[in-house]
């Protein structure tokens, strides 16, 4: 669906109107496109005292093969950028402007260990803010509060949330900003999830945090560099592996198919048979399998691990869902419970069932589709809400008992996405759910698909247990 308010701001007329009146102006959001470099321009690097995680950012700017510059803050950048045969110089805010504008900002917090030492960000941020480009990125790195070893270091760590947050609410033009708590050992897990944070990748990702756990069981580690993540291809990370996706004949779940057979994956698609046709399309352009069952059926999941068992899987994303809005007084038991059966009950027998047979294989991702609805909940939409938000308990409750076999299992929480079902929404309701989000405008499809693809990424071993908002930093739930 198209945003008529967006393609007209950006418009030249548009654009000289929206100035005059002060009318806000979304960015058009630089998304990834296959014929295009996914990583170029100036990267600038800060960090506060005892920074530990550099080398990893060093590891990070050599592989995408991006320029740095060092702000004062992070002295130790330059000869450890050189020790990695980087090319790098110092911040200069006028030759910033000179040279272009900076693609993303990094910034090493690990080392913070105390509320007095958190001037830096001021200074680096102050410095840079305004150097940034259209739909640059900004990622912010520290250690999960949680694993602190004082409570004021713990205390340090937490308030990085609330700057971050606000970053992406100031900084405007497509511009995202996000949080990476990295524990201590997973240094070498870390590179998957922040390419995708300073990718096109994550357009309509901002103001999340992200915790990157130590160790991945049942994957080897690397003695030498003592990471856990196996090798592949970063173009192709997910050849050789075969990924259902449930309710994949149209809309988020086609796109969900459509990135996951990009990225090499052989896609297993499920819909009900009156889709069929829309399936079987689909599936057909991506040379995968289409599955024809209506997983609310009793009998679903026994058919769906039979027609999986002979070959395994190795990604589940739980897409199909349903809405019957009407506020509970006049709901009926039966529109309340259809919508938890397909939402939340159907999530539940088919993991079991995969599982409990070993067909979904150790090192396995499962990948859940709730709701911010989930999270802030919705006036007359109580059976969604109340389903949106099962599927983050059980994301959070399934975790540490699937990590003895090194299954991951998380959930995006997708804001107001550009579908058929939110273009019947009233236009009203429509633009305050485009509008109300640091990048005023609805999200894509694709943004949904990229963020599950970075969740099933053999590189993202260390986060599980963790809900992915898609919403463009809504204002709903924040």
């Amino acid at each position: 669906m198209n945003d008529s308010y967006l393609k007209f701001v950006n418009s030249p007329f548009g654009a000289r109107l929206a100035r005059s009146l002060g009318l806000p102006k979304p960015e058009v959001l630089r998304r990834y496109r296959a014929d295009r470099p996914e990583f170029d321009g100036l990267v600038a690097i800060g960090a506060g005292r005892e920074p530990r995680l550099l080398d990893a950012l060093a590891n990070l700017v050599a592989s995408i093969g991006v320029t740095s510059v060092a702000h004062e803050s992070a002295g130790l950048w330059v000869p450890l950028a050189h020790r990695h045969g980087l090319m790098t110089g110092r911040f200069e805010s006028a030759e910033a402007g000179a040279q272009g504008k900076l693609a993303a900002l990094l910034f090493d917090a690990s080392g913070i260990e105390d509320s007095s030492h958190l001037a830096p960000l001021h200074g680096f941020f102050h410095d840079t803010l305004r150097s940034l480009g259209k739909c640059a990125r900004i990622v912010v790195l520290g250690r999960p509060p949680e694993t602190c070893e004082s409570p004021r270091q713990w205390t340090a760590q937490r308030a990085l949330e609330g700057l971050t947050r606000s970053l992406g609410k100031e900084a405007r033009r497509g511009i995202t900003a996000n949080l990476v708590y990295v524990a201590q050992g997973a240094e070498g897990s870390a590179e998957a999830t922040l390419r995708f944070l300073l990718s096109p990748r994550s357009a309509y990702v901002s103001g999340q945090v992200v915790r990157i756990d130590a160790g991945a069981p049942g994957r080897p580690a690397d003695a030498a560099s003592a990471s856990t993540v196996p090798a592949f291809d970063w173009s192709q990370p997910l050849a050789g592996r075969r990924a259902v996706v449930t309710g994949a004949a149209r809309g988020i779940g086609a796109s969900i198919a459509s990135v996951l057979a990009a990225e090499g994956a052989h896609v297993i698609g499920i819909d009900i048979p009156s889709a069929r046709d829309a399936l079987d399309a689909t599936l057909r352009q991506l040379n995968g399998t289409a599955l024809a069952f209506d997983i609310a059926a009793p009998e679903a999941a026994a058919q769906i691990a039979a027609a999986l068992d002979e070959q395994g899987v190795d990604i589940v994303v739980h897409n199909a869902g349903i809405t019957k809005d009407k506020t509970i007084a006049k709901m009926t038991e039966a529109t309340w419970q259809s919508v938890i059966d397909i939402n939340l009950g159907a999530q539940e027998r088919i993991d079991d069932a995969l599982l409990a047979a070993g067909i979904l294989r150790d090192g396995g991702r499962i990948v859940g589709v709730s709701s911010i609805s989930g999270i802030a909940g919705n006036s007359g939409q109580t059976n969604y809400a109340t389903s949106k938000a099962g599927v983050i308990g059980r994301v959070q409750s399934m975790a540490p008992r699937l990590r003895a076999r090194g299954i991951t299992i998380n959930a995006v929480a997708p804001g107001f996405i550009e579908t058929q079902m939110t273009a019947k929404i009233p236009w009203t309701i429509r633009e305050a759910g485009r509008r109300m989000n640091s990048l005023s405008q609805g999200g894509q499809p694709v943004d949904v698909a990229q963020t599950i693809a970075w969740l099933a990424h053999p590189g993202s071993a260390g986060v599980t247990g963790q809900i992915v908002r898609v919403c463009g930093q809504s204002l709903i739930g924040a």
